[in-house]
């Protein structure tokens, strides 16, 4: 885990800023800057054409890492590279021009109920092809495990290029319209970047030849486009389905409460992006033993980080609405759902990075399916009767059934489970330090609030994982941490 903790915490710290440049765009920028219509349609283009991804990208972006390993020489990974660039061309093309010929039958099914959205449907599979080839030349580098800078990229650019055209709109120099426009220009650059890094930590030798496993290759890459489009529709479906029952301004509502409650899945992020092609090559060689050391020591130190970061979010929640304008309000019930649904997601490790880099991948399309159809049918249930509340309490149920499922299957079949008795006492801590803190309030301003209780819950909950030792690797970071504060002796060599 050595290689795995040290990526992780600098790519966790990266995530974080990142995180707090979203943060001033979503709860500052866009509420007060560009208003609930456009935030709405904002959210509901990101959402979509973050749908459309595993189609844009053909499912390479996880063909690659699966099987790169497998090269068993450079001219292969060459020859396997170029294929891997030119194969999303297959799905691009048809999509792009079904869209151009069909655009307004598209346009009058989806979005009967807010037609002003209509001139900006084109954006979604532009913004998709660069999502998509931003993930396979993201996967580029995660192979050679270099996912750091990669994920500054990713983390950083397109949201600081958003603040910016964020305030051009309140300086006047740019209209709102030109804003959504200009999304291409933001998921553009952040492709071009991700490009020229790709190319700078491994310059590939292209090759027009065909591998001699393509057909294995296409079949698995053909799932990962069903699966990888079904794990996408659990998590941002519920923005494509709002504007059918509600208006567009909802989602500008919906989208304040998912991006608070999506910080709890920042250092699951952060820590799968070095994880999964160390899964994948553990598997590839059959080191069972090894892959249930990361699989355990995953789930509990992303459990640790997890529930402290939802701690924070849970427990000052109340204070965080006081700043956001009043009229974004009403979204609390939305935070703590969708917040239980990361935090699920977060404590299952490497889960899905097992799955799919085993025989028994092709399962996972069978369940996603299922959740899929369950979920379209939970949200046309819940959103009529309970707005956006609904739209949350609908992903929640099918995240907990889909991860449920999933944890099964991977017991069952991989022999392999993720808990161990210290995620009892993880729970138990979180749960401690949630119930002497939830009731606890300060008469000061909120962000004097947040802060103050911040401070308390991160000496509580340090302490008390510390004490536990309840991850061996936390427990090392802290103590060398300590040692070099001077509050603790240096071990002699």
């Amino acid at each position: 885990m050595g290689i795995v903790l040290n990526q992780s915490i600098k790519n966790t710290v990266i995530t974080y800023f990142g995180f707090g440049i979203g943060a001033i765009n979503a709860l500052f920028l866009y509420t007060n800057f560009l208003g609930k219509t456009h935030y709405g349609m904002v959210a509901f283009l990101l959402s979509a054409a973050n749908i459309m991804m595993p189609l844009m990208a053909f499912g390479v972006h996880n063909t690659l890492i699966r099987f790169y390993s497998k090269c068993n020489s450079e001219g292969e990974r060459e020859k396997f590279l170029s294929f891997m660039l030119w194969m999303p061309l297959l799905l691009i093309v048809p999509i792009c021009a079904i869209t151009y010929f069909c655009y307004d039958q598209i346009a009058y099914y989806i979005l009967k109920e807010n037609p002003t959205v209509k001139p900006f449907l084109w954006l979604i599979p532009i913004i998709g092809i660069c999502m998509g080839y931003f993930e396979i030349y993201y996967a580029w580098v995660k192979v050679h495990m270099q996912s750091v800078f990669g994920n500054f990229i990713s983390e950083v650019l397109v949201r600081f290029v958003i603040l910016l055209m964020l305030f051009s709109v309140h300086l006047n120099w740019l209209t709102k319209d030109g804003f959504i426009y200009g999304l291409v220009i933001a998921y553009f650059l952040q492709f071009v970047a991700m490009k020229a890094y790709a190319m700078y930590v491994k310059m590939p030798v292209f090759s027009f030849k065909i591998p001699h496993n393509y057909k294995e290759i296409i079949g698995y890459s053909s799932f990962i486009i069903l699966s990888g489009s079904v794990a996408v529709l659990l998590m941002d479906f519920d923005k494509v389905m709002i504007p059918a029952y509600e208006n567009i301004g909802s989602n500008a509502l919906y989208s304040v409460a998912i991006f608070i409650a999506t910080v709890i899945a920042v250092p699951s992020r952060a820590m799968l992006q070095i994880i999964y092609p160390i899964t994948a090559k553990l598997i590839s060689e059959n080191k069972q033993e090894e892959l249930r050391e990361l699989y355990q020591k995953s789930a509990i130190n992303l459990q640790v980080f997890g529930g402290f970061v939802m701690l924070g979010v849970f427990l000052n929640i109340k204070e965080i609405y006081q700043l956001i304008p009043y009229e974004y309000s009403g979204g609390i019930l939305v935070v703590f759902l969708i917040g239980l649904a990361k935090f699920y997601d977060v404590i299952l490790g490497n889960n899905n990075a097992i799955i799919l880099n085993t025989k028994y991948y092709k399962w996972v399309l069978f369940f996603g399916l299922l959740l899929v159809f369950l979920m379209i049918v939970l949200n046309m249930i819940f959103i009529p009767l309970y707005g956006i509340d609904g739209a949350a309490l609908a992903t929640l149920i099918s995240v907990i059934v889909y991860n449920s499922i999933k944890l099964w299957f991977v017991v069952k079949k991989m022999d392999l489970f993720p808990f161990t008795k210290k995620t009892l006492q993880s729970f138990g801590i979180i749960s401690l330090v949630f119930v002497v803190f939830y009731f606890w309030d300060f008469p000061f301003h909120a962000i004097i609030n947040i802060g103050l209780k911040s401070i308390l819950i991160t000496m509580v909950y340090v302490y008390l994982t510390y004490r536990w030792k309840i991850s061996a690797e936390i427990n090392n970071v802290i103590h060398t941490l300590l040692e070099k504060a001077g509050f603790l002796l240096k071990k002699k060599p």
